[in-house]
């Protein structure tokens, strides 16, 4: 696992400490960021939920992005995401937050993100409600890019509240679906006015 392009391309990145964290591999990541620029998302403030080793803040960080938070509750995880920060210079534009993602989404009172990513594990039974939620929260704000990787037996709605689906890629038995948070106002707008990203 490496950093793929930016300021600290080919930086070798410690990988998970168990069998429980599940990186994004890097031929995915490679698709992911492909499609972000393909839709001209360039992450400025980024969020990383479900962080396990920071692979995708840190490749956000390297292509550009101003700061990243990096939660996840897992004690060797968080020690993974510190030595991989630090083997990439970039602690200063980083925060780390050893808890829940629940609990972060519940108590984050800053401003909100333009990019936030989730990698939950793929049996996590409950991550459409998560994403609803964290699309009604304080996370985000109209335009955010919402991310969420996933298993192709997941069917991602083209909906899913307040966000709606730009991209769905699957590559193997991994995938990943692109969504941007968008203002009732903006869907109702006449063709033409409002959001006009490119799907």
């Amino acid at each position: 696992m490496r950093v793929i392009s930016g300021t600290a391309r080919g930086r070798k990145l410690k990988g998970p400490p168990s069998h429980a964290t599940r990186p994004m591999a890097d031929k995915i990541k490679g698709a992911l960021f492909n499609a972000l620029a393909s839709l001209d998302v360039q992450p400025g403030r980024v969020l990383d939920l479900y962080a396990g080793t920071g692979n995708i803040g840190i490749e956000a960080l390297s292509r550009g992005a101003t700061t990243a938070d990096f939660v996840d509750k897992g004690r060797d995880q968080i020690r993974v995401i510190r030595e991989n920060l630090t083997a990439t210079g970039f602690t200063d534009r980083a925060s780390i937050h050893q808890m829940s993602v629940n609990r972060y989404i519940t108590e984050h009172a800053a401003s909100p993100y333009d990019f936030v990513i989730l990698d939950p594990p793929y049996a996590d039974p409950d991550i459409l409600d998560t994403i609803e939620t964290i699309g009604n929260s304080q996370l985000v704000q109209s335009g955010t890019i919402v991310v969420i990787g996933h298993w192709p037996r997941i069917s991602m709605p083209a909906r899913i509240g307040r966000l709606e689906c730009l991209r769905n890629r699957c590559h193997g038995d991994s995938c990943f679906s692109i969504y941007e948070v968008v203002d009732q106002q903006l869907v109702a707008a006449p063709t033409g006015e409002g959001n006009t990203r490119p799907s």
